[in-house]
């Protein structure tokens, strides 16, 4: 164990810091800080990060000559002596807990089951849950009150049934000592940590008492919550940011004020020191300047994320923290000096540090003070880590002696992995949770913990100056502003380097995209760097500049283009109202559509306010829109002349009539609001005073205002609720799937004691002998000179240079290295998933090219687990055996493997479990089950299928690869952190260094002697009792220890005899393949399945898919049906009026919304599915044809329904049906809603298809909404179009075929009778009659006279037939079933063109 500590070591060893140099340097570093704020230049004292070209990327560390190799002990002891004596205290906090246990809601056997239009979530009644989700939706705002209030009233106890996760227990943990917490998947661990972080959103009870140096759990997280701390297992950032922006965030919210500094050190410079300390200890100063990243923006590795993550909450400063899993996808020397640093840090500064990790190496076991071991919820260890494994011997269970300390102890509570001692069984060794919990409790390893704990207890209450430290101190670090402060720069950070998200800004904001950043908020607000309120404030400030530039443009365009009255006075408007009473974007969809109608049609201008119902008015008094409406009309017309002439002049010239005067004479009338007799002017002033009923615009600047004020208290108030997982919703058995979850279990029980012995075998060194030479009918994988370049700016970056290699049948490989060393990226190039960057060298397989089908003869189990979330487990896997095994292999038998993959993966309990509601280990093994049970022939890549699984699972899976490579299937993998037992299953080994060059190809051989040889022959000897997986990387400069050596490896390599050998024996390969006479499909097929086959399961599948998905059906219903609703109520029972004609026109032209209420739905979902299919599509399972045609196909029955829907709470409510077309008329209006349906899901589904994200999906839809809209020929009348858009985007219009068919069939001979205030009067010219002097007028024109005979006071009308007001547009009644044929083939097309872009646009980049 000589090498494992040499990083912390304190005495002057080879390897490690001279400590009287590092303190020399520490004080002098110290000097130069104080130097610096006295001198005004805060940050000269301090060294920047190293940037990219100053990093050797192979050797891991710094070239420059005044870097030394980093010492994290020396740095922070120094550092802690300095602020000693200075005066700077650290805050130390135990932890105690008594009888802690956890409940949640449900009893035993209890299921949550997915929602589907037939079950409801908790039990299995036959009801449609989408009515659920209805009165859910509206009794919200009274739960949320109701649950306001209850907080502060006496709590009632209710009676619920609940299981108990956590059981009761009791410990301690002292300030500068870790916890490390074992235990199987299920066992408990992430439920104790969370409960120990106070981290209690998803459990119903937490009972017991927690105390942090003597303060409550209560008092903790409503007061000092940024003291405790929970890293959880998913990285969760902002991808756009870089590494050091990120760095730096955190730290300038969490930066100690002046009397937390040394004298003279300024904030900034202390922020740079910290900074830099934290990237050279995760040995990531080189990704200092690149983005974070994400599973769609290009950013470091998933190890370098983790570490961002392992960085972020170190800032912090907790006193407590709980770490869960966070060496998952760390390689096995980073995550060693990730514990290192974790026992540094605990050490110096006096943590509290509570950590599970999967399979821990005996190395990182002994850093630990104590281990804590769970078993379903129970207690069954807790004390030194040096007695534990003596203590479970005690007890009756067999030591194994290759086994790790960790993985033994968790094996003595998994009733698979688990053995007796000789004569020893489970008659006489407890071996149940209660049995293993109640022998501990009995043990004097329990008497001497209560010993303990009562102890520390009299401390705390004794002494109190941990809690005084306490309570002086505030949970934030910065007061209000700077977090406001800190968070604005933030946001500008975020939208100066996503400069697509700008021009998007400029287009629409859309709510999907608001809502993405509520996981980060949770979890940085959970670690104390800023308030809630905070956030809202900074994105407010943050907008403005963006939104002053957005609103300048948009005026700029409309005041100038249209116009309008240019005085500068009147020239800015705005307004901006967001909701946070959601949490989640259906409910904030259905809220925005019941708004949406009414501020449109409560604004004053489609209904004036003296004509609305007396019953629907008041809602233009709390109509925002329509203050804004009445101000920007007085705005404009407040010093505008109107000239009345022309068509506002009755009667008038018109056709080859000259009778009538060409200006206003004694004898007409000015059709115009606020006219007066005589006058041809009409002041603004009265035209907008007589036809609208305006207000004040300081009351929209109070809405504003209240808007505002109202965001930051409920960001404040209410949770931004992020769903966290630890439950998992089971979809409902069959009669089938019951069947065979019950011979799972039996199977299960069978095989516990095959897998025992196999185990035993493995642990005694038995290895069974194999024999290559049984598969040389197979084919064989070869790489050379496989180099991989990438575009970066300026030129390109390689990573991968000069691989070689090759993959036998019936050979498990294994692919290695240091996180960012390019292992994902070399399996990606082998595997032909790049389509970007260029990739060279030859890569065959049998001496050949690769073909058409090397694709669907491979399967790639990846590193991101993209599923269809609304499938269970066993359709998941079902659904890729179906398409991906040869179409000949009987269902049964396919069925039959994918039982056996739930089985291997340990699956069982999960078979019926969808897949979004699934942790992170259940996701990673289900992705490898979805590519094992495609069967493949060829060979197997699996990226990282070990990392996130406990050392049984992983044993259990390398032991399932090893039985897959011993009958003849070559695998290809790569491992991070494999204990020796794992790593000694692959028979060999390719081993990247930084900047993807070899360090290691060939034989691992037994017990790794072929590569500990290699290593040894070159300076780095593996002692006997060191893991040689951990050994190689740290030899190689793999984590923060400097490299073995002073010759780089990868030279060594290229020079070595190794090398030689492997170049040979590629070329034997390739000649021997070559010289077989083997049969080559020369015209190999894409797909194993026919095309008709794949239509049946994809369609079925999504189908499914919507099925489980109530909230999107019922968000889609309610939006259909509350827009129609809110458009008939003001519209109820139109009659035959010139006011309700146009009433009429009004309530057909919101058809139009359709689109704008499907699209921003649809958009989501098909790329998400997208998503899904581009993984699914890298391995030939369907056609991007078939693709297309399933999202259509899922969406038409529902799509009918809502179509059915809103054309009832049309026609029915408005009176509709009134003309020569009758009732048969309505039916038409329904086919034409039916045609508008089908054609928004198409044309919403064609924009998703042809966009790469959801960001520039919401740019073309707000455009392509306004343009159909203004170019139908209705909005702007069709004589008043100019003749360039007339002439071609007019016929374009789907809107002009829909409209045209609507309006004339509703309108046609619909006999039109004016109201007494709806007729233009005027008197004739004496002597004659109203019809002899307005009867030729009449004639040419439109309309009728009310009074002909009368000699004065004639009241004209408009309009006497329906058919008289389309006509003008264009519009002929005869020409309905043309337009809806043609408005039918739009549809066509949009769903032909969906089809092709499937096929061509993939826009997956990697």
């Amino acid at each position: 164990m000589s090498g494992l500590h040499r990083s912390i070591s304190s005495t002057p060893t080879a390897g490690s810091v001279n400590v009287d140099q590092a303190k020399t340097e520490f004080h002098e570093l110290s000097r130069q800080l104080t130097q610096g704020t006295v001198t005004g230049d805060n940050e000269r004292g301090i060294q920047s990060a190293p940037t990219c070209a100053s990093v050797d990327l192979e050797k891991g560390h710094d070239t420059s000559d005044s870097e030394q190799p980093f010492d994290l002990r020396e740095y922070l002891t120094s550092s802690n002596d300095a602020n000693e004596a200075a005066g700077i205290k650290h805050k130390h906090v135990g932890v105690i807990w008594e009888d802690l246990h956890v409940d949640v809601i449900g009893g035993s056997n209890f299921k949550l089951h997915v929602r589907t239009v037939e079950v409801s979530p908790i039990q299995s009644t036959t009801r449609l849950s989408f009515v659920d989700e209805s009165w859910q939706f509206w009794l919200t705002p009274f739960f949320k009150l109701n649950s306001a209030i209850s907080s502060h009233l006496p709590s009632r106890i209710k009676k619920v049934a609940t299981s108990t996760i956590l059981h009761r227990s009791s410990g301690l943990l002292e300030p500068g000592q870790m916890c490390l917490v074992l235990g199987t998947p299920g066992s408990g661990c992430n439920t104790f940590l969370k409960a120990i972080a106070n981290e209690r959103e998803g459990f119903y009870h937490v009972g017991g008492d927690i105390q942090y140096a003597g303060i409550d759990a209560q008092e903790m997280a409503k007061t000092y919550k940024g003291e405790l701390v929970y890293n959880a297992e998913d990285d969760i950032h902002i991808p756009t940011l870089t590494v050091g922006q990120t760095m730096n965030f955190a730290l300038s919210t969490k930066t100690p004020g002046p009397k937390g500094r040394l004298p003279g050190v300024s904030r900034s410079a202390f922020n740079v020191s910290v900074k830099n300390m934290l990237l050279k200890m995760l040995n990531m100063s080189h990704t200092e300047n690149t983005l974070v990243g994400d599973s769609f923006v290009r950013g470091v590795s998933g190890g370098e994320r983790k570490r961002v993550s392992i960085a972020e909450m170190m800032t912090t400063r907790a006193r407590v923290q709980c770490w869960d899993n966070s060496s998952r996808g760390l390689d096995a020397s980073t995550a060693l000096d990730f514990a290192r640093s974790l026992r540094i840090m605990t050490d110096v500064l006096g943590q509290t540090t509570f950590a599970t990790l999967y399979q821990a190496g005996e190395g990182i076991y002994e850093l630990f003070d104590k281990v804590m071991v769970m078993d379903q919820g129970h207690t069954v260890y807790f004390g030194p880590p040096d007695q534990a494994r003596a203590y479970f011997e005690q007890l009756g269970y067999r030591s194994l002696l290759r086994q790790s300390t960790a993985d033994y102890l968790t094996g003595c509570t998994d009733p698979n992995e688990r053995q007796f001692a000789p004569g020893r069984s489970e008659a006489d060794v407890p071996s149940t949770p209660t049995a293993l919990e109640a022998a501990f409790r009995s043990s004097d390893l329990a008497r001497d913990v209560d010993d303990q704990l009562a102890k520390f207890k009299i401390r705390m209450e004794t002494e109190k100056a941990d809690q005084d430290a306490f309570r002086a101190a505030s949970p934030y670090t910065l007061g209000l502003k700077d977090q406001v402060i800190a968070l604005t720069r933030r946001q500008f950070q975020m939208r100066l380097q996503d400069k697509f998200q700008i021009y998007n800004s400029y287009g629409f904001m859309t709510m999907p995209v608001q809502m993405l950043g509520r996981p980060i908020t949770k979890k940085q607000t959970g670690y104390g760097f800023y308030r809630p309120a905070a956030v809202q404030i900074a994105n407010v400030l943050a907008d403005m500049p963006f939104s002053a530039t957005r609103i300048l443009i948009y005026d700029i365009i409309i005041y100038f283009m249209s116009h309008l009255d240019r005085s500068a006075g009147r020239f800015f408007t705005i307004f901006r109202t967001i909701g946070l009473f959601c949490s989640n974007y259906h409910t904030a969809f259905r809220v925005a559509v019941s708004i949406f109608p009414n501020l449109i049609l409560y604004a004053g201008y489609m209904i004036p306010v003296s004509q609305m119902k007396r019953w629907l008015f008041w809602i233009s008094y709390i109509n925002p829109v329509n203050y804004a409406w009445s101000a920007l009309m007085k705005n404009e017309f407040q010093t505008l002349n109107l000239t009345c002439d022309g068509a506002y002049i009755v009667p008038h010239n018109a056709g080859n009539i000259t009778k009538y005067p060409a200006e206003l004479g004694p004898n007409q009338v000015c059709t115009l609001f606020g006219a007066k007799s005589a006058s041809a002017i009409v002041p603004g002033r009265d035209y907008v005073k007589i036809g609208y009923d305006l207000m004040d615009f300081v009351v929209l600047v109070v809405f504003l205002l209240f808007f505002w004020f109202t965001q930051t208290v409920v960001i404040e108030i209410f949770p931004q609720l992020v769903w966290s997982g630890g439950i998992s919703f089971f979809a409902k058995e069959t009669s089938e799937t019951k069947k065979l979850n019950e011979e799972l279990k039996a199977r299960k029980e069978q095989k516990a004691e095959e897998e025992r012995l196999e185990k035993i075998r493995a642990m005694d060194g038995i290895k069974r002998k194999k024999d290559l030479g049984d598969f040389t009918d197979r084919r064989v994988f070869t790489w050379e000179r496989v180099n991989y370049h990438v575009p970066v700016g300026g030129g390109s970056l390689q990573l991968l240079n000069n691989v070689y290699g090759y993959v036998k049948p019936g050979t498990l490989t294994a692919l290695m290295g240091a996180s960012g060393a390019g292992k994902t990226t070399c399996l990606d190039v082998l595997a032909q998933r790049k389509n970007i960057g260029v990739v060279s060298g030859d890569i065959f397989v049998d001496g050949r090219p690769l073909d058409a089908n090397f694709a669907r003869g491979t399967a790639y189990a990846e590193q991101m687990d993209v599923h269809e979330g609304n499938a269970t487990v066993r359709e998941a896997m079902r659904f890729s055996a179906y398409l991906r095994q040869p179409f000949h292999v009987p269902k049964e038998e396919k069925d039959a493997y994918v039982e056996d993959m739930i089985e291997l993966l340990e699956l069982q309990d999960l078979s019926e479990a969808v897949i979004w509601s699934l942790d992170v280990e259940a996701r990673k093994r289900l992705t490898i089950g979805v590519e094992l049970a495609s069967k493949p022939e060829l060979l197997l890549f699996l990226d990282e299928p070990t990392s996130g699984l406990d050392a049984q699972s992983a044993w259990n899976l390398v032991r399932f690869l090893r039985k897959l490579a011993d009958s003849g299937q070559a695998i290809l993998c790569t491992i991070h952190q494999p204990s020796s037992l794992l790593f000694e299953s692959f028979d060999r080994l390719l081993l990247l260094g930084r900047g993807g060059n070899t360090i290691y190809f060939g034989d691992i051989g037994e017990d790794s002697q072929v590569m500990r040889e290699y290593f040894a022959r070159n300076g780095a000897k593996c002692p006997s009792n060191v893991n040689p997986a951990e050994y190689m990387l740290e030899a190689i400069g793999a984590g923060i220890t400097p490299r073995i050596g002073d010759r780089d490896w990868k030279d060594i390599w290229l020079d070595s005899p190794e090398f030689a050998r492997t170049r040979a024996d590629i070329e034997e390969i390739k000649r021997k393949s070559l010289a077989h006479d083997r049969f080559v499909d020369t015209n190999p097929s894409a797909y194993a399945t026919p095309l008709w086959y794949q239509v049946k399961l994809v369609v079925a599948r999504n189908a499914l898919s919507l099925w489980r998905s109530p909230a999107y059906i019922f968000t889609r219903l309610f939006s259909h049906l509350i827009v129609s609703l809110m458009v008939s109520l003001p519209f109820l029972q139109l009659g035959n009026s010139t006011r309700d004609l146009q009433y009429r026109v009004f309530g057909i032209f919101w058809v139009i919304v359709l689109p704008g209420l499907v699209i921003p739905q649809l958009e989501p979902i098909f790329l998400m599915n997208r998503g899904v299919f581009i993984r699914e599509a890298s391995s030939r399972i369907y056609s991007p044809y078939v693709f297309a045609v399933g999202q259509l196909l899922g969406e038409i029955p529902y799509s009918v329904v809502c179509a059915i829907i809103y054309w009832a709470l049309m026609v029915y409510p408005m009176h509709f049906g009134q003309g020569s077309a009758g009732t048969n008329g309505t039916g038409f209006q329904l086919l034409v809603v039916l045609i508008t349906e089908l054609f928004a899901v198409s044309l919403g589904q064609l924009i998703a298809s042809i966009t790469p994200s959801i960001q520039i999906a919401a740019l073309f839809t707000p455009p392509i909404q306004i343009v159909l809209s203004n170019m139908c020929g209705v909005t702007i009348p069709y004589p008043a179009l100019i003749t360039f858009w007339r002439s071609w985007l007019y016929q374009l219009d789907p809107f002009t075929r829909m409209l045209g068919a609507m309006l004339s069939t509703e309108l046609h001979g619909l006999k039109i009778t004016c109201k007494p205030d709806e007729f233009a009067v005027f008197n004739p010219p004496s002597g004659q009659t109203c019809a002899a002097w307005a009867g030729d007028f009449v004639n040419a024109v439109s309309g009728y006279i009310d009074n002909p005979n009368d000699t004065a006071g004639c009241r004209y009308c408009q309009y006497a037939v329906g058919d008289e007001f389309f006509l003008p547009l264009n519009i002929k009644y005869n020409h309905r079933w043309r337009d809806v044929g043609i408005f039918f083939c739009f549809f066509v097309f949009n769903f032909v063109a969906t089809i092709i872009a499937s096929r061509y646009l993939r826009f997956a980049r990697r």
